[in-house]
């Protein structure tokens, strides 16, 4: 690569970028005003966003006359509350002692007072019971008389029975907005005010009314010794803003300097340059950068200084610590290269502005899950969350503005390690796009319904299209998606069988077998339906059993990166009791056999082959995978289902045929449900049984099985390391065998390994 080339593209990208106006004014000048303009608009809304008074209609107070004051003024008591202004928040009605004998002595209090909420009149209403008072006076008198006869040495068998004391009751209505308001003020002022009648209830029976409440707790803030006073706040705030702004501030540039230049007509004269694509791409991408971080930085120092001129005044808020500050500008190179080169080859794939600025909102809808789940409670930085893309420099991030740097140390090679491994095939992606002709010179064409299913029909190639492979895969998640949530909870293994044959033909298997008629000239063809050589098969069945060990040690690990829910477990739990109760043959022919034809149909058949015309045979790999992968409901169960496709798929790749995919698929199906089904009682049987209990009573056999394998406590075989590594180096062996097995390529993959021939 040359350097001085990719100088001169990085010094022409960025004079051009700043010569246009708009740039300008969305890198420099609108976070400069935004948030300060922001903020004193918050201080003018701040002032008509004053507590609303609220209508609280008061039922059977005039028999409290006796108890602790409520009532002062026709108001609340201003004791009862922490700020005594906020008293005349609460615009008390009083409802008369007796009801007017025109019909209105036909409805009972309570009734009326519900009808009175309920049509809007009061924001809520108090009601007392007509022998409220009376029955709290006479639980006091009986604490007083136990109190003296106590004193005096007798004991009173009357004055020991507990006297029960109707409670008063708010009544309000969550349809009206102010109503929760006005419950919330009086469930507070009640609290208070039942902390005073219990005071004079202890003074009643002799006892100081500090008993029940001995001492009053002290707090201190060490956020203020250590500097780290708001740090909270911040740590919300801040990694968040960065990675919106860095995608934000890298997407328009991106959009310009290749769907704009397309517009323009000045790429062409770009490519015809003696500088290389990937110096093309390194230019563009360094400029992008430059123009994300400025970005970031901008609207960083911006609301800082804003949100802290704003917020200041409040308890418990200051500035961020310098080593935070710090850590953002560090985390801030690779995201910033991380959004520019996925916004570089979006741009790309563009044909004009407009559709490059479509682009921004899928982007978003993948980044924001990302950047919003470590604010929800409970997630933290540990080894799981931070082998999760963009996810794990937030909560490293987090842990910094926090002062946690001890858990930031320990997960930071982890967070990096992620990050530039997401950074390096974003780049590659992007300069494979600028690779493509067919992506860079595409041109805008005018969508027609009617010559699009003409087009589909007349010109149907033998296999189908990478577009029409990922129509297919979103289709069979999208159904997926609502069977699953429609379906019932089965109480038998007739339901769940129901239900997992429903999903496997009529959601998997139908979608790729209807398109692959319609779309595809040749079904045969692109659902792989071809004898392969006649060894992969038992390849493919032993290949599945040395990797049986690997694949339970990868679930054991999975779940301790990523624990079920204990939501979750419940129905896990009552899932797997219901399967151990089914007839064995029956449970293989619907989690074996059944998943196995239909799920290769879908997957390695048309989805893969549809993949292929990317032109990468690893790329059509990976990506069939990870559609296998999200099919699977549970998220632990996904991560080892696309692993396992991806041997899956390159087994149906080299041997040019989905049947050693099918054994594979069936074996390994078959190995985990016969693993489920091991538990004492099948040992003892195997015991019994003359000619295997001899063996399993052989002492050399005994160890030797003892060494590999041994009887998990929930049932089960777990593995040893012997039997992990030994499987392990088989199913590398086979793997290799499988390499050397003549490939037939998709005419995309023969002219991509002609271009790199070329090129070298």
């Amino acid at each position: 690569m040359n350097l001085s080339n990719v100088k001169l593209i990085l010094t022409r990208e960025i004079r051009d970028q700043l010569r246009d106006r708009r740039t300008l004014f969305m890198i420099a000048v609108l976070p400069i005003l935004l948030y300060p303009l922001l903020g004193m608009s918050m201080f003018q809304i701040a002032q008509f966003m004053q507590d609303q008074s609220t209508r609280v209609l008061v039922v059977g107070a005039k028999s409290l006359a006796d108890l602790p004051p409520l009532f002062e003024d026709k108001q609340f008591a201003e004791r009862l509350f922490a700020d005594g202004d906020k008293a005349k928040l609460l615009e008390l009605h009083f409802a008369p002692d007796k009801p007017s004998a025109e019909g209105a002595s036909a409805i009972n209090p309570r009734t009326a007072a519900h009808i009175a909420v309920q049509a809007g009149k009061y924001e809520a209403a108090l009601y007392f019971p007509p022998d409220f008072a009376t029955r709290l006076n006479a639980f006091r008198e009986a604490i007083r008389r136990r109190a003296v006869d106590r004193s005096a040495g007798r004991d009173s068998a009357a004055a020991a029975v507990p006297l029960q004391v109707p409670s008063p009751e708010i009544i309000y209505s969550t349809a009206n907005e102010k109503s929760p308001l006005a419950f919330t003020r009086l469930s507070a002022i009640l609290h208070r005010w039942t902390q005073n009648i219990g005071d004079d209830n202890l003074k009643a029976s002799g006892v100081p009314a500090i008993t029940a409440r001995p001492f009053s707790l002290e707090s201190a803030d060490v956020a203020d010794q250590s500097g780290y006073r708001g740090a909270a706040m911040w740590s919300k705030i801040l990694p968040v803003m960065l990675l919106l702004w860095a995608l934000t501030g890298a997407f328009y540039p991106a959009v310009d300097l290749c769907a704009g230049e397309k517009e323009r007509g000045t790429l062409e004269t770009l490519l015809s340059s003696p500088a290389q694509r990937s110096e093309i791409v390194v230019g563009k991408l360094l400029t992008i950068m430059l123009f994300s971080i400025v970005t970031a930085v901008l609207n960083l120092v911006s609301v800082a200084i804003t949100g802290w001129m704003v917020l200041s005044h409040l308890k418990g808020f200051g500035l961020p610590p310098p080593t935070a500050i710090a850590a953002l500008a560090v985390a801030l190179v690779p995201i910033a290269a991380l959004f520019s080169a996925l916004c570089l080859a979006l741009a790309a794939l563009a044909r004009s502005t407009k559709e490059g600025q479509y682009y921004l909102m899928p982007l978003l809808l993948i980044t924001m899950p990302l950047v919003i789940l470590p604010m929800s409670p409970g997630v933290e930085l540990n080894l799981g969350n931070s082998l999760i893309p963009v996810t794990g420099v937030v909560l490293l991030l987090r842990s910094v503005l926090e002062g946690d740097y001890w858990r930031a140390v320990q997960f930071s090679p982890m967070v990096a390690g992620v990050t530039l491994i997401a950074c390096l095939l974003s780049i590659r992606w992007a300069v494979d796009q600028f690779n493509s002709e067919s992506v860079l010179f595409r041109e805008s064409e005018q969508f027609d319904m009617g010559l699009w299913l003409r087009h589909l029909l007349r010109d149907r190639q033998p296999t189908p299209t990478a577009a029409a492979a990922v129509c297919c895969g979103v289709l069979i998640l999208v159904m997926r998606f609502f069977v699953s949530f429609s379906a019932q909870q089965p109480g038998d293994f007739q339901g769940f069988a129901r239900i997992a044959v429903t999903t496997q033909l009529a959601v998997i298997a139908a979608p790729a077998l209807i398109m692959a008629i319609v779309l595809t000239g040749s079904p045969r063809q692109t659902l792989l339906l071809k004898w392969p050589p006649w060894l992969t098969i038992p390849a493919a069945a032993v290949l599945a059993a040395a990797l049986h060990p690997m694949a339970n040690v990868l679930q054991v690990v999975v779940t301790q990166l990523y624990p079920v829910s204990e939501n979750a477990k419940p129905v896990l739990q009552k899932m797997e009791a219901l399967l151990q109760q089914a007839n064995p043959w029956a449970l293989l022919l619907v989690i074996a056999v059944l998943p196995a034809i239909c799920e290769e149909l879908a997957f390695r058949g048309f989805i893969l082959s549809g993949f292929r015309h990317l032109g990468h045979k690893w790329r059509a790999i990976v990506y069939s995978a990870v559609f296998f992968g999200l099919t699977h409901g549970i998220l632990q169960q996904s991560m080892i289902a696309s692993l396992v496709g991806v041997v899956i798929a390159y087994l149906a790749v080299q041997s040019g045929s989905l049947l050693p995919s099918v054994v594979f698929h069936l074996t390994h199906n078959a190995l985990a449900v016969a693993n489920s089904r091991i538990t004492p009682e099948t040992l003892r049987e195997m015991r019994e049984n003359r000619i295997v209990g001899e063996l399993l009573n052989d002492c050399r056999v005994h160890d030797l099985v003892h060494a590999w394998v041994r009887l998990g406590d929930a049932g089960g075989c777990v593995f040893q390391w012997p039997a992990v590594i030994a499987g392990s180096m088989l199913a590398l062996l086979l793997l290799a065998w499988f390499a050397v097995l003549p490939c037939a390529k998709s005419p995309e993959e023969a002219l991509e390994e002609a271009i790199e021939r070329a090129e070298k």
